[in-house]
């Protein structure tokens, strides 16, 4: 069996990475998300398990000194990593993973797995992003100044990623992704190695 891919997703806090995921996912059935750790309270609208694996900062740390982590990080005063098991078992398995991590993480996973496909998605501007955080209703104007700060710092890594889209419009981000998704499904060597049979016959 073919192993799959392993896509990682970075941007900003903001710039709309979570619903670009979530509408990937919706309709790809070949496509999981990889869910992380994290020491952050839930918003609202989260679900443990299913939004993050919500965990104490004892455990976090437990995890971390037993190396169950593929990355970690820390972003805006939480603990954030992604379980080593969580996307080794769906890879071997022919499912194509998504990392939704901060470029820290990106860095980390890009020595593990050099292979991985790394995606940036960009705000249009950053009264954009201001915009988006408030329009959130979720943090105050002290919070809100922190993140677009780490936002900028989160950016400037941009040039380190394989490719970069920007989401002004949300449909044309959303087909940039999934153009690169299915490109990457189409690598010779991945074609080969799934087609092998038909390939035999055919030669």
């Amino acid at each position: 069996m073919t192993t799959g891919n392993l896509f990682i997703i970075t941007a900003a806090s903001g710039a709309g990475k979570t619903s670009l995921i979530k509408a990937l996912l919706a309709k790809d059935e070949h496509l999981k998300l990889s869910i992380s750790h994290t020491t952050r309270n839930p918003r609202p609208s989260e679900v443990n398990g299913v939004d993050y694996h919500f965990v104490d900062d004892a455990t976090f740390l437990r995890m971390l000194g037993e190396a169950q982590f593929l990355e970690s990080a820390e972003v805006h005063d939480a603990r954030y990593g992604t379980s080593q098991s969580a996307i080794e078992a769906p890879l071997k398995a022919g499912f194509d993973i998504i990392l939704e991590i901060d470029w820290q993480g990106a860095e980390q996973v890009r020595r593990l797995y050099p292979h991985a496909i790394s995606i940036f998605v960009l705000p249009p501007s950053i009264e954009a992003l201001e915009r988006r955080l408030n329009g959130r209703g979720q943090d105050s104007a002290e919070v809100i100044s922190k993140r677009v700060a780490a936002a900028r710092t989160e950016m400037r890594h941009v040039g380190e990623f394989d490719y970069v889209t920007i989401n002004d419009d949300f449909d044309v981000a959303l087909q940039d992704i999934t153009a690169i998704i299915r490109a990457q499904r189409l690598v010779g060597t991945i074609q080969l190695e799934r087609y092998a049979s038909l390939i035999q016959t055919l030669t």
